[in-house]
């Protein structure tokens, strides 16, 4: 998504006004970013590499994944909201996050945001399940087993009954020292090899699975070696982020019949 070059424009460019508190403009998606230290990957949402089209990061003091994950910590909104403002001050067209625990302040967030709010890939599952007639599963590869628990999945329109088989990356300590520990060092080869063995045992264990869902942020660099390796198509925050924002900027079709 290019800036249009000025030249050769025939017309008066728009009137454009001070955006009061802002030292940056024309940013596509904001994302809230939880407390920790962490290597950020490109592929990684943290990574602004990652992104065809602008973004703008907010850290979210406090918000840690002992706090949002471990002890799902509602009092957490206060540093969500606060951190929410300063990017729609900022001009954000969307708002995502970098954790998909972070549905548990969805609806409140998404209520009182100007923009469209979408921050956990987990949002997704309903539409794939449906879009597989509701019987195949959908594996959910999570960065926390315990965490990730049903009254979670509901909270993104997920029933009881729907198939979403949850599989924790967080039991390969290559995985787990440098996500879940901020080890600060990410072995990039090892994380992959991990994901492709849970990739292909979740497969193996529901041989109908129809598609794998990944909930963590730090998932989407290995997506294309698990695709590979089971032959599902896979999603994560960057398939979701990216549907929405293609909203903003649909072709003009100029073809032939």
């Amino acid at each position: 998504m290019r800036a249009h070059s000025l030249r050769g424009r025939s017309t008066s460019m728009p009137i454009y006004r001070t955006r009061k508190g802002t030292s940056s403009y024309g940013h596509e998606l904001g994302i809230l970013q939880i407390d920790c230290d962490q290597p950020l990957v490109p592929g990684d949402v943290g990574n602004a590499t990652t992104w065809p089209f602008t973004v703008l990061f907010q850290p979210m003091k406090g918000c840690t994944i002992d706090r949002l994950i471990h002890k799902n910590d509602a009092s957490l909104i206060a540093e969500v909201r606060e951190a929410a403002k300063k990017l729609e001050s900022y001009g954000v067209r969307a708002i995502t996050s970098n954790c998909g625990f972070m549905i548990q302040f969805q609806d409140q967030l998404a209520a009182e945001a100007s923009v469209p709010v979408f921050l956990s890939p987990l949002l997704q599952l309903p539409y794939i399940l449906r879009s597989l007639g509701g019987k195949r599963p959908v594996g959910v590869m999570t960065a926390s087993t315990s965490g990730l628990s049903r009254d979670i999945l509901a909270l993104a329109h997920v029933g009881p009954d729907d198939p979403t088989p949850v599989y924790g990356v967080d039991q390969y300590p290559e995985f787990n020292d440098t996500f879940m520990h901020d080890s600060g060092v990410v072995d990039t080869d090892a994380v992959e090899r991990a994901c492709v063995d849970l990739a292909k045992r979740m497969v193996s264990d529901h041989p109908d699975m129809g598609a794998i869902l990944l909930e963590c942020a730090v998932l989407p660099p290995y997506a294309n070696a698990m695709q590979k390796a089971t032959g599902l198509p896979v999603y994560d925050f960057v398939t979701m982020a990216e549907q929405f924002i293609a909203g903003y900027h649909r072709p003009r079709y100029d073809g032939h019949y």
